[in-house]
């Protein structure tokens, strides 16, 4: 761990802490550097090996995780991530956006920024993937002029805390999602059995903090119906609806 000087009130434990993987070493220290700087307390890892045994050591808030590796690839690592975490990441590439976007976002990235940035920018949006992760729902209103609101769904057995940002099965199971996952599932709840078109939906999901598009729209439907539905192919809750978006089919009832 590489500890960066801040000038704060809080202690150390009280900072976001963020774990940088990033086999560049040059690179790995300036956003070492750029994030103390910037009130963050900082972990950094050059390769997948070395991410594993931080997170198992240290639970970071936020994994910021570059693309190419020299062991195993960005991908392969946000995968292995989310197939037990709900773990907010960030996908770093030089390769730019198009496919490698779609295939971070796909394999469970919350956001995907492409080199070279700007240093405020990627502050930022690092600060808002955190935002919406965050529970209680701080710094974003849950429905539009309901900040705060505490507001329970439940449909053919499911239940959805918006507030404590939580999906529980009919079995009573907790279903790991991530931010952007919860927040389209928040939109589609809030607004059942009617047609949301994908600029509908980025809309809404932008209200909450996200910073979805057209594309990601479809990955994050395609993994929610993973997670809900008995048969994805065969949606029963989350229907397309073609030339127009989806439609959200059960009856939603609200605690």
């Amino acid at each position: 761990m590489l500890a960066m000087p801040v000038k704060t009130t809080e202690t150390p434990n009280q900072l976001p802490h963020l774990l940088i993987v990033d086999d560049d070493q040059e690179h790995r220290l300036m956003l070492g550097r750029l994030f103390g700087e910037h009130g963050f307390r900082v972990s950094l890892a050059p390769d997948g090996a070395t991410m594993l045994k931080l997170l198992n050591a240290a639970p970071p808030d936020l994994v910021i995780l570059d693309l190419m590796l020299p062991d195993e690839d960005g991908l392969s690592l946000c995968r292995r991530i989310r197939a037990n975490s709900d773990l907010p990441i960030i996908m770093l590439s030089a390769l730019g956006r198009g496919p490698h976007k779609l295939a971070g976002f796909d394999m469970g990235a919350d956001d995907y920024v492409a080199k070279p940035f700007d240093s405020a920018e990627l502050v930022a949006r690092t600060r808002a993937v955190l935002r919406r992760a965050r529970h209680g729902r701080e710094d974003g209103p849950l429905t539009p002029g309901r900040k705060g609101a505490k507001r329970v769904y439940h449909f053919d057995g499911w239940r959805v805390d918006a507030a404590k940002r939580e999906v529980l099965s009919p079995a009573q199971v907790l279903i790991t999602l991530t931010s952007g996952e919860t927040d389209l599932l928040l939109a589609l709840v809030e607004h059942p059995q009617t047609t949301l078109t994908r600029d509908h939906l980025v809309e809404l999901t932008r209200n909450r903090g996200g910073d979805a598009n057209d594309r990601s729209i479809d990955i994050l439907i395609s993994r929610i119906r993973r997670k809900i539905e008995q048969n994805p192919r065969a949606p029963r809750f989350i229907k397309t609806v073609r030339s127009g978006g989806y439609l959200f089919a059960p009856t939603v009832t609200l605690e």
